[in-house]
């Protein structure tokens, strides 16, 4: 359930934030539903670090979901060594959709055995732990027209806080800063502060394609983002830092609203607004490979197709290398308006008024 809501149009100057990490999301399933293992996920974690025309700096952390290896009871999940093994930072996860103490408390005694296992070879690639994902939208009466499960009350997701808190205190992660991840809807709920006031950070979802009754044509991406985000940073209330958890765009799949996937759209999208991210904001994207659908995905996230080491489109974030200044095919441009992107008629007079001016 993400973007479910309509955004107010709002804009503002951000505040680079130092030392921040760029990755991706990765989940406990490759693509053909089958579940990771520590092989898998050295791949993946390999081809994120060594992506083909990647930005500077390249993808040198993943976003983790669960603790829990996939398809077993309470097994630490194996990206935990495929990490320490290729040197990648990690958000950790605590899956709480379960929404209760025994689900809870299984994911912490899965975290405490990876701290005992690991100790500071972990603790040192540790960035962050995310304490539920989403709980709060799914609550929410949107998230009930939507048909969302999983949600949970403030109070529980304040209470699962605490208790991760509890598992790593005298432990090497005891300094690791934990928070929660939602919608910029559910942060900006004043029924939702007390879990804004528990969390050591705020974690962001953006999902355009997702969004329903706001016009979510791609040419709306960096608007409705920096929206999302000011609204988020408000909710912050200033002594909180917003981190992106969870953005992107397909590249391939059914059409949802005025959002078409293409992999050029997704290139505008990453464009407008992963490259200001880079440098300044902890940033997760959605995501490097396609996860537990099964093939084909639709729609497709996946900036990677399956067994290759080049995305699908140029994320190098270098001067002229952006969708506006690029040099593409009349069929190319033809398209990308057609699917909703490109500049609106009042973007086209200013330029040429620029033009004119000799701007």
């Amino acid at each position: 359930m993400r973007g479910t809501l309509c955004l107010a149009v709002l804009s503002a100057i951000f505040v680079p934030a130092t030392a921040a990490v760029q990755g991706f999301n990765s989940w406990v399933f490759n693509d053909d539903g089958t579940p990771k293992y520590q092989a898998d996920y050295e791949a993946e974690f390999k081809t994120a670090r060594a992506l083909v025309g990647a930005p500077a700096g390249g993808f040198n952390s993943v976003r983790l979901s669960t603790m829990i290896q996939a398809n077993t009871r309470n097994t630490i999940v194996s990206a935990i060594p495929a990490a320490i093994a290729t040197n990648t930072s990690l958000l950790l996860g605590i899956w709480c959709r379960g929404g209760t103490d025994f689900s809870v408390g299984t994911e912490l005694a899965a975290l405490k055995a990876a701290v005992d296992a690991h100790g500071e070879k972990l603790a040192t690639l540790v960035v962050g732990i995310a304490v539920g994902h989403e709980e709060l939208a799914s609550n929410s009466e949107a998230g009930s027209r939507s048909g969302a499960v999983g949600g949970l009350q403030p109070d529980d997701v304040v209470r699962f806080i605490m208790q991760t808190r509890a598992a790593i205190q005298n432990t090497a992660l005891a300094r690791v800063p934990v928070g929660h991840i939602d919608t910029w809807s559910a942060w900006a709920n004043a029924s939702n502060q007390a879990v804004v006031v528990a969390s050591d950070f705020l974690g962001m979802n953006f999902d355009l394609y997702s969004q329903q009754c706001a016009p979510n044509t791609i040419s709306t991406a960096k608007i409705l983002f920096d929206s999302a985000r000011l609204m988020t940073k408000v909710a912050a209330i200033g002594r909180r830092p917003v981190w992106i958890t969870e953005v992107g765009f397909p590249v391939s799949g059914s059409r949802s609203n005025g959002a078409v996937p293409s992999p050029l759209n997704a290139k505008y999208f990453w464009d407008v607004v992963g490259c200001p991210l880079l440098g300044t904001t902890n940033v997760w994207w959605k995501t490097l490979r396609d996860t537990g659908q099964g093939p084909p995905n639709n729609p497709s996230y996946g900036v990677v197709a399956r067994d290759a080491t080049a995305p699908l489109f140029d994320m190098s974030c270098a001067p002229g290398s952006t969708y506006t200044k690029r040099s593409h095919s009349f069929e190319e441009k033809r398209k990308f308006q057609q699917e909703g992107g490109g500049q609106k008629k009042g973007d086209a007079n200013m330029n040429k008024n620029k033009a004119a001016k000799g701007d």
